[in-house]
């Protein structure tokens, strides 16, 4: 046997193998449930700095003397 034709044979064998594995996959990959990807720490932080942010910026244009 060749190196080739014995290669040629491991892929061949490697695929007959997936062939009798189709249909086997479970139904979801994802994770049920309510699970969220970010804290509730960082959440509420983020939600904190951005809200803070935009009451500064309104609270120093109103004090500058608007848009001008």
């Amino acid at each position: 046997m060749t190196t080739s034709r014995r290669l040629a044979d491991r892929k061949t064998a490697k695929f007959q193998k997936n062939i009798t594995k189709r249909g086997s996959v479970p139904e979801t990959t994802v994770k049920k449930g309510n699970d969220y990807p970010v804290g509730p720490i960082v959440l509420g932080f983020f939600i904190f700095v951005v809200i803070g942010s935009s009451l500064f910026q309104i609270i120093r244009t109103a004090s500058s003397g608007g848009m001008a």
